[in-house]
């Protein structure tokens, strides 16, 4: 089997199929790319003597470097110009008739030894090489859209491959600077295995009109640090392309997550794919465009517009960190904050973790020695409710307790004054649970703020079915004022994040205990292939085990799903506890402070 790999031909000129032949020709190889449409072939030498002329205009790469680059690329419009590459990578389209058709063609026309590598990220890389005279020498090689900047590369073994092949191209990989992670063969891999589980939730939740299209996609990126929402990114992918991947998952999990949402199915049968449409979730200013215009969707600038309750000031009851952040955030914001804790002592600990966090601002010149305090004069620790008496609106941030909520909220109902806005911060129990607690459930409302509050900009705000109009109006008006984005949402366990992230995490959490892929190549996966600023693995021990454990538990407690279930490696970890950071040990062993 030929390890050399110096020519590789690349069939099909679409978006990854040009990305991927540029990246070869920058590093130096022969690459010959074939595609039966001319004007395919035709856009692939534009593209990449556009793409590189820029990376040239940005100091990335020489001239001579890029003349030489587009010296070593041409293209074709027959199969058999490939006869001489020792490694041939199809990025067809995503059915196995036209990939079988390919690598049937191919096994008459390459050397025996030549490497044959599909680009598919949903179908059987077994299946496809069974068609193949020689299936030792197939293999999936699944890189990422755009394949110059995406660092990831899946290596993907059937049964049948035979090591030496998986060596030359993970090798290759590693020349192409990118990150190599090998996997087994089932649809979907590591990276889109669990990424489209959730783009497939997302998808679920915007039919149920659970969430704007706007809300929740903002929600993920404010929430999570993630580059694009969900909803955009499958524009993005395309619709048709997403359904595809996540017929071929349900096929072989029988997993409800992966079963498409109906919508998928009525967007793609529509023609109404994505960006490449011009109009999917959202509308574009073109087929193939990027800018998103306004449609009869798009919300109206004053459309949470309305007539609210006047808030001056605002008392935060707890004493924990979330607590302080969000006095923080409501102090710096111009409101008088009354900070209640269950004696003086922890209320005065609370507001001096307040002029620390203030302190280290100033110290990093985001804030003044004025503003620090100004804004630290604002704040009155309290060590009982009964300061509440005059605020207009009473936020609790206590443990995440149904029965301490509720007690709390009793206790609200008797001291704050009629018509201030009640707001819990849970992040997961039912806002009317804890609203049926007062004599005014009217005006009780979640606000779900994200930790930390100071830096966090999204805040859920969470109505029940028994919210004021005027209770939301007021509650987003304050959101304005302190400079967060409100999403609305309605009140169901997880609301969007958690709800959409959660199961993400699970599932990241049961493709290790069925031994299919490592925590160190799933978190590398997830940062490099999705964009995600922490692999799942990272972020379940920053969260905390158990915390993830609880909230895991709610979700499957509501939505009564199977594949919602905790996995049991999970609830073993949390049984024996280790936590996360904060023990020291969760998924990974950490240094103790």
């Amino acid at each position: 089997m030929d390890t050399s790999l110096s020519t590789i031909a690349v069939v099909g000129l679409g978006t990854m199929g040009t990305g991927i032949a540029e990246v070869l020709a920058l590093a130096g190889r022969e690459v010959i790319g074939i595609d039966i449409s001319e004007a395919a072939a035709l856009g692939a030498v534009t593209s990449l003597e556009a793409s590189t002329a820029r990376a040239v205009g940005r100091g990335r790469i020489t001239e001579q470097e890029r003349t030489d680059a587009l010296a070593r690329f041409r293209t074709s419009d027959d199969l058999r110009t490939a006869a001489d590459a020792e490694l041939v990578i199809e990025v067809v389209p995503e059915t196995y008739e036209i990939k079988q058709q390919v690598f049937r063609e191919l096994d008459a026309i390459v050397s025996p030894t030549a490497i044959l590598a599909t680009g598919t990220n949903a179908l059987s890389v077994t299946r496809l090489a069974a068609e193949s005279q020689h299936p030792e020498r197939v293999l999936g090689l699944h890189f990422f859209n755009p394949a110059p900047a995406m660092k990831l590369v899946e290596v993907v073994s059937s049964v049948l491959t035979a090591p030496p092949a998986v060596e030359a191209v993970t090798a290759l990989a590693r020349e192409l600077g990118k990150e190599p992670v090998a996997v087994g063969d089932r649809p979907g891999f590591v990276a889109d295995g669990l990424l489209f589980g959730y783009l497939n939730q997302a998808a679920a939740m915007y039919e149920a009109n659970y969430a704007s299209r706007e809300d929740i996609d903002a929600a993920m990126k404010l929430g999570c640090g993630l580059p694009m929402g969900p909803l955009a990114l499958l524009d993005l992918i395309g619709i048709d392309t997403a359904r595809t991947v996540l017929e071929a998952m349900y096929a072989e999990s029988h997993d409800r997550l992966h079963a498409p949402a109906p919508v998928l199915g009525q967007l793609s049968s529509a023609g109404l794919t994505g960006r490449k449409a011009g109009r999917g979730f959202y509308t574009y200013d073109a087929p193939g465009g990027q800018a998103v215009v306004p449609d009869a969707l798009t919300p109206a600038a004053d459309a949470a517009s309305g007539a609210g309750r006047d808030v001056a000031s605002v008392g935060v009851a707890g004493s924990g960190t979330m607590a302080s952040g969000i006095a923080e955030v409501f102090a710096k914001a111009g409101y008088d904050v009354v900070l209640a804790a269950r004696s003086q002592k922890k209320a005065d600990v609370a507001k001096g973790r307040i002029a620390k966090s203030l302190e280290r601002s100033v110290t990093k010149g985001r804030l003044t020695a004025e503003a620090r305090d100004e804004t630290l004069a604002r704040i009155t620790a309290a060590g009982s409710l009964d300061a509440f008496a005059e605020v207009d609106l009473a936020v609790e941030a206590v443990a995440e307790d149904l029965e301490i909520k509720q007690q709390l909220f009793a206790a609200l109902d008797k001291v704050c004054r009629p018509g201030a806005v009640l707001a819990t911060t849970t992040s997961s129990l039912p806002v009317v649970a804890i609203a049926r607690a007062t004599a005014r459930p009217e005006d009780v409302i979640g606000m779900h703020f994200f930790n930390p509050a100071p830096a966090m900009k999204l805040v859920e705000v969470v109505r029940t079915v028994l919210t004021a109009d005027d209770v939301h109006a007021t509650v987003r008006a304050v959101c304005a004022r302190i400079r967060k984005h409100p999403v609305d949402c309605g009140d169901r366990a997880g609301f969007i994040v958690n709800a959409l992230l959660f199961p993400y995490l699970n599932n990241a959490i049961k493709m290790v205990e069925e031994h299919y892929a490592s925590l160190d190549d799933i978190d590398a996966a997830m940062k490099l292939g999705g964009g995600y600023p922490m692999g799942p693995f990272e972020l379940l021990d920053v969260v905390g085990l158990d915390v993830s454990l609880a909230i895991e538990k709610v979700l499957h407690q509501e939505f009564r799903d199977p594949g919602l279930a905790p996995a049991p490696l999970l609830e073993h970890l949390v049984a024996a506890g280790c936590l996360g950071r904060k023990t020291g040990r969760g998924f990974r062993e950490y240094a103790r402070r």
